[in-house]
């Protein structure tokens, strides 16, 4: 069956206005496959996924698999959406963009066609001295005062994809309505070969950006404090390695351990399954060296080093992967216990712990929506952080996510609680003897069509349980309401009798439903260690009643 004529016009409408050869020969065989019937459905059903639509333009930029195509990332794409910043910036008067790129596939020609895109339209371009983490593009934005910034990156996605961040002018990830604002001046692109592109012009910073950012970095930690830390770094073949080491020598601290096998920049992540700490199997090399040379604390970053992993030691001498939840709290409470002050945050599907710390502190504390553009936007933010082992530190000079400065606030911790013979597990078992075990987990249920999700929200709105896990439902949230305290989201949250909590909302990146769990149980007679096995019981009940009601 031959697909429709309008689907093979448009690649072959794409294929005449892509600038990249490598692309343009891509999708240049797969309609000669198509139209001679080679390996046909198969080229069909590829043909049509590319030509689903143009990648969208969201709150999180663009994100998507590398490929020929509108719904793929690529040079047409990218260059696409520098024009329609660019444009945005002009009618915003702005007149400079800051650009970083990490180490993956096509992010260094991506930068440069970003540049040259910004410097034809007017706009003045400075882009980073080299593949460099996020939170160096975050920083930057602020310190060289750019109306906005831009990140070439995928974080922790597959060793495929590829994507566009963009920051506005202080320095924070863009929120709306500034995104559909930039959306829809990258579509009234219709053509990339109008859009004008410079061959030169743009400045290409020096290293004094990068020595701006580890002095700031190592500026958050106390001077006086211990550094006696064995360290065992892993940058899961990402950026991380060389500032990390850096900042870590700069504050005094003895030189991590690195992961040799992963220390190196590789777009493949060749030894990790899935670049990202969070994964099952992502530490088992950190953690074998860790484990070889006796180290106090394994820290890992993912791919552009925005986010932190911590594991530490457990008392039957095997390693214990603390949760965001965890190390966002420990922070929190170190950075209070340091006389810091200002708001203290979270978002809405991460921890209540934090909240409490807080209050008994005398310290302002909200919740949020999830994902930095919201944490960051809470006024007078001191430091906030996701489950998702992201943590802002700085605000005023990196207004996101910072997995650098984080390394640094864990070691600092640390150290002085080993100076004085105790662990970072001593710390989160004090804190529960004084607010309760707060354990958290997530189920996540993927779902083949999209629709499913609707269909699923809907059901749980109209029709909400009663009880969980044969524990009463004493609240049900519907944070799509307008009126409450957080902008209309859509997600679900029940309270439930004796302190716990289920939020479902759908994934903001995946086709999935996803379910984040707390469930708080009091210690008594200082039996932290029981306090936790009970917990631990009621949160599988949890998960099991969730697990079955979400599918």
């Amino acid at each position: 069956m031959t697909p429709p004529m309008p689907l093979l016009q448009a690649a072959r409408d794409w294929l005449a206005d892509d600038p990249d050869p490598a692309t343009r020969a891509e999708l240049a065989e797969l309609i000669a496959r198509v139209e001679e019937g080679v390996d046909a459905e198969q080229a069909r059903a590829d043909l049509a996924d590319r030509f689903a639509g143009m990648l969208q333009f969201g709150t999180a930029g663009l994100r998507g698999e590398l490929g020929a195509g509108p719904n793929r990332m690529n040079r047409a794409v990218v260059i696409r959406a520098a024009a329609g910043l660019a444009a945005w910036v002009r009618a915003h008067d702005g007149g400079g963009v800051v650009v970083g790129f990490d180490a993956r596939r096509n992010s260094a020609v991506f930068a440069a066609d970003t540049c040259a895109v910004m410097e034809a339209a007017g706009v003045e371009a400075m882009v980073l001295p080299r593949p460099l983490p996020t939170p160096v593009l975050a920083f930057a934005v602020r310190h060289l005062g750019a109306d906005a910034g831009v990140m070439v990156t995928a974080s922790h996605n597959p060793p495929n994809d590829n994507g566009y961040k963009v920051y506005v002018g202080d320095g924070s990830q863009i929120a709306p309505p500034v995104d559909t604002e930039i959306a829809a001046q990258i579509a009234a692109v219709t053509r990339v070969a109008g859009v004008p592109r410079a061959d030169d012009g743009w400045v290409t910073m020096d290293d004094a950006l990068v020595e701006a950012y580890l002095d700031r970095a190592v500026g958050v930690l106390d001077p006086s404090g211990p550094r006696d830390l064995a360290v065992v770094y892993t940058p899961l073949h990402g950026v991380g390695r060389d500032l990390l080491l850096a900042a870590f020598t700069r504050a005094g601290f003895p030189a991590p351990s690195v992961v040799p096998e992963q220390g190196e920049p590789d777009p493949a992540f060749p030894t990790v399954a899935f670049p990202n700490p969070e994964e099952p199997g992502a530490l088992d090399a950190a953690l074998a060296r860790a484990d070889a040379e006796g180290a106090h604390l394994v820290i890992a970053n993912d791919p552009d080093a925005d986010r932190c992993a911590v594991a530490v030691p457990d008392r039957d001498g095997t390693w214990r992967m603390l949760t965001g939840d965890e190390v966002g709290v420990l922070l929190g409470a170190h950075l209070i216990a340091r006389g810091a002050r200002g708001t203290f945050a979270n978002s809405i599907v991460s921890s209540t712990l934090l909240g409490k710390v807080a209050r008994a502190a005398g310290v302002e504390h909200v919740e949020t929506l999830t994902g930095f553009k919201w944490i960051t936007r809470a006024p007078g933010l001191r430091y906030g952080y996701e489950e998702a082992l992201g943590y802002c530190c700085d605000p005023e000079a990196v207004k996101d996510k910072d997995g650098v400065t984080a390394a640094l606030l864990v070691a600092e911790l640390a150290a002085s609680l080993q100076a004085r013979e105790a662990t970072l597990l001593d710390r989160l078992n004090d804190l529960a003897r004084e607010h309760g075990v707060h354990l958290t987990s997530q189920v996540s249920v993927r779902v083949e069509d999209v629709a499913r999700i609707g269909e699923v929200m809907a059901r749980l709105r109209t029709h909400p349980p009663t009880r969980l896990a044969d524990v009463a439902v004493v609240g049900v949230d519907d944070l799509l309401a307008p009126g409450g305290p957080l902008p209309p989201t859509d997600g679900l949250r029940f309270r439930l009798d004796g302190q716990a909590r289920v939020i479902v909302r759908p994934s903001g990146t995946e086709p999935k439903v996803k379910c984040y769990l707390e469930v708080v149980q009091p210690v008594t007679d200082e039996d932290v260690e029981g306090a936790r096995a009970v917990g631990g019981r009621r949160m599988q009940a949890l998960k099991d009643q969730m697990s079955l009601l979400l599918t």
